[in-house]
């Protein structure tokens, strides 16, 4: 990986192994020929904190904790944090609900800076900002690696790559009437 000296987000991921090709099924349900798989991305601490620094030059605001939901955001969370110099926890599923675990605890007025590997939909994001108001922290901003909303989730989000890859709702997926397998690679759906 030293041949990975610029910051060429795309070049990074695709050596990596990262943005992948193919029929998946995202976290969110839609069905896509492009699939980011950051967790091959965080194999390699010094390109994924190359990066994280990177992003950290995107947050313009005063943050006191980063959260990131799990699977895909426990590393970008941790990263982040250990770059701003700032708490770190993470929001898991207990019974298909995320909640804070661990002895993790969030306070009243706390700052909170989502941090997720990619945000397609933004429903893991909007989940752990649900939980986090429960316990009266303020969203401040939400940040990821690859941004694939496009836009339409109406967060402040940053990101070091906004992609613009096709997604199809399973019934009108191309990909599904081709007759092709497809991939199901998140986290969510896992039982915990």
């Amino acid at each position: 990986m030293e041949a990975l000296a610029g910051n060429n987000v795309e070049e990074i991921l695709e050596v990596t192994g990262s943005m992948l090709t193919g029929h998946f099924e995202l976290s969110s349900g839609l069905h896509s020929n492009q699939y980011f798989q950051c967790a091959k991305l965080f194999q390699y601490p010094d390109i994924s904190n190359r990066l994280i620094t990177e992003l950290s030059k995107k947050i313009d605001f005063e943050v006191d904790t980063v959260v990131g939901p799990a699977m895909g955001g426990i590393i970008a969370a941790y990263e982040m944090a250990r770059v701003l110099n700032k708490k770190a926890i993470f929001a898991e599923r207990k019974d298909g609900i995320l909640t804070l675990r661990r002895g993790f605890n969030i306070t009243e007025g706390e700052n909170i800076l989502i941090m997720e590997d990619v945000i397609t939909t933004a429903k893991s994001a909007r989940e752990t900002a649900e939980l986090i108001e429960d316990f009266g922290g303020i969203i401040i901003g939400y940040g990821c690696i690859v941004d694939r909303s496009q836009g339409k989730t109406g967060l402040n989000i940053k990101s070091l790559l906004q992609a613009e890859v096709i997604s199809y709702k399973p019934e009108e997926c191309p990909l599904c009437k081709e007759g092709r397998i497809v991939d199901k690679p998140g986290s969510r759906n896992v039982k915990q």
